[in-house]
């Protein structure tokens, strides 16, 4: 049985847009700051769910990384290239697009029950995915880069009350990578997942 595990560049108050700026928001950019050693590489210790699991984008997500990634040939490009990819969009995505890309045929949830019971699904950015899969408990754990950086506004991982336990935190660049489980699941509409 896979996890469900989402990872995030965030900041110390929370906000979680537009971390390289890409959105063009008042205070996007600010995971850049720190040179593109701060973000690059497996900073998330995705490890072999590169090529085991599955990354699950929203549609804004991936068009913008199906621009930045194929053109890259850093050792975590050429995996991050070679990964099997799902989309959760309601579009067509051009064939000659980023390499193993797919949209999701069925509802996002019904997918992530299928998926989740054969691989691990990593959500990246993707924060309408995030926050479907969230409102629907189905997110087992999360991987949070968190900047010392306080922007005092944006958008926010957890608009609501969240309990997560941690797992581990150690220091990745400029920022600190925590892992933390979530406490409140209700997995029951998996079966088999407890």
């Amino acid at each position: 049985m896979g996890r469900v595990i989402v990872v995030q560049y965030i900041t110390l108050d929370g906000v979680v847009e537009d971390p390289d700026g890409s959105d063009g928001t008042a205070a996007g950019g600010w995971a850049m700051r720190y040179g593109p050693e701060g973000i690059a590489g497996d900073k998330f210790r995705l490890g072999s769910m590169m090529q085991n699991g599955v990354l699950l984008f929203g549609r804004r997500t991936w068009d913008h990384f199906s621009e930045l990634w194929p053109p890259r040939d850093s050792e975590f490009a050429l995996q991050m290239n070679a990964a099997q990819k799902a989309v959760a969009t309601h579009g067509h995505l051009p064939d000659d697009a980023w390499s193993n890309s797919q949209p999701i045929s069925d509802p996002l949830e019904d997918w992530v029950g299928k998926t989740v019971r054969e691989q691990d699904i990593v959500v990246i950015g993707s924060g309408s995915v995030v926050a479907q899969l969230r409102d629907a408990n189905l997110i087992d754990e999360y991987r949070l880069i968190t900047f010392p950086v306080v922007l005092g506004e944006g958008r926010t991982l957890f608009p609501d009350a969240a309990h997560l336990e941690l797992v581990s935190s150690e220091v990745v660049g400029p920022g600190s990578l925590s892992i933390y489980r979530a406490k409140e699941q209700a997995r029951s509409k998996i079966p088999g997942k407890k």
